[in-house]
């Protein structure tokens, strides 16, 4: 993109007023972003209000010094930074089928792009993993679980980098995919210039060298409590369906998932326990027709994927609930106690007979193997492995 042009859409992005649906209009009627600068205000008034007219014919205080950091931040880079535009032949066409896509689109990294080709993976080949920021031990290994064995058969996974279930299926997809391969798109709430959260800094680079950060967001943009609910739409418009892994009732994934219903695409929800606020989210999606998924199998005949992992998915079948159907007589008496409901010391001495010392023991050694988890309030968790 040209310096001119950049700052012609800028100022199309900043004008007050305008918005995403009045910009849309104004590039249908008269084309690029510098075609509308140089009509008239009367000229401006038969697509839009007056007082929109107005605003465009005036230039925003903030554009120059946008400008000048989007600029010095794209020359430093040019193969990993760009700036997706509607009408781009690189903007994402699932994006195009949503109903307020994006005026513009920041992007860093892309694995498969060159200096004169950006690619994105078509929507047809990505699915969403969200989930909420405090999940519990097993909801995060399901997350990675999950992500790890689509990005093994090809898939891209698209998340939003916040802490917990996101940043799972992140890493998840980062450990499956084969190298040079699409492992994860990450839609962020904030200009592409910071990483939020702080912890995820290191992901974030990983990201950039392995998939694709995408932000509507200009650079510069701080967290806002705004923002992350806005930037569900395009996590949900650029995938093919969305997993849900874990979700209270008042989860911000749950708006990802309404948002893939009314865009026509597939929600799947992992269900657990019916004594989990994590859960219930979940379960309520299946309630609202979300199909129950018990193994990434499930997902791949759904959306009619196929599995180049025929064994390695079988086992994970097998594996989705831990233990096997042959092989429940050679578990832990601890572990078949437990279940797989968060449980509390009391009801599993009375389970398994075993005296306070003892039990507590057994359950150190189990925590120690990676086996059990300790929940607070006392509980304890029996996990799965990822």
């Amino acid at each position: 993109m040209e310096h001119e042009e950049l700052s012609c859409w800028l100022r199309l992005y900043l004008t007050p007023g305008v918005g995403n649906v009045g910009a849309r209009r104004l590039l249908a009627t008269f084309g690029l972003p510098c075609d509308i600068f140089t009509q008239s205000a009367r000229t401006l008034e038969q697509v839009v209000s007056q007082a929109q007219a107005m605003a465009l014919r005036a230039e925003s205080p903030e554009l120059p010094t946008l400008l000048q950091t989007t600029w010095n931040w794209l020359i430093t880079d040019p193969v990993q930074r760009r700036v997706l535009v509607l009408g781009d032949p690189a903007y994402p066409s699932g994006l195009l089928q949503i109903e307020d896509p994006p005026l513009m689109l920041y992007a860093l990294g892309g694995a498969s792009s060159t200096p004169d080709t950006f690619l994105v993976p078509e929507s047809n080949r990505c699915l969403a993993i969200v989930g909420s920021r405090n999940p519990t031990p097993q909801g995060l290994a399901n997350a990675r679980r999950f992500a790890r064995t689509l990005a093994q058969n090809g898939k891209t996974v698209v998340s939003g980098l916040a802490l917990g279930v996101d940043g799972a299926a992140h890493e998840g997809a980062l450990e499956g995919a084969p190298a040079g391969a699409w492992a994860t798109i990450a839609v962020v709430g904030t200009g592409l210039d910071r990483v939020y959260p702080r912890q995820h800094h290191q992901l974030a680079h990983r990201i950039s060298q392995n998939g694709l950060l995408l932000s509507e967001f200009p650079l510069g943009t701080a967290p806002s409590t705004s923002n992350f609910p806005r930037r569900n739409r395009i996590i949900a418009g650029l995938a093919q369906g969305a997993l849900v892994v874990e979700a209270a009732l008042q989860s911000g994934s749950l708006i990802t998932a309404r948002l893939a219903s009314e865009q026509g695409k597939e929600v799947f929800a992992i269900p657990g326990s019916i004594h989990s606020t994590q859960s219930r989210g979940c379960h309520a999606l299946i309630k609202q027709g979300a199909k129950l998924v018990e193994s990434v199998q499930d997902i791949l005949e759904e959306l009619q994927w196929h599995s180049n992992l025929a064994p390695a998915a079988a086992a994970e079948r097998a594996g989705a609930d831990g233990v096997g159907a042959d092989d429940t007589a050679t578990q832990d008496p601890v572990l078949l106690a437990l279940g797989f409901d968060p449980t509390g010391l009391d009801a599993l001495q009375a389970r398994t007979g075993l005296d306070t010392a003892s039990l507590q023991g057994q359950l150190m050694q189990l925590e120690l193997a990676g086996e059990v988890t300790r929940l607070p309030g006392g509980l304890f968790q029996r996990l799965v492995q990822a």
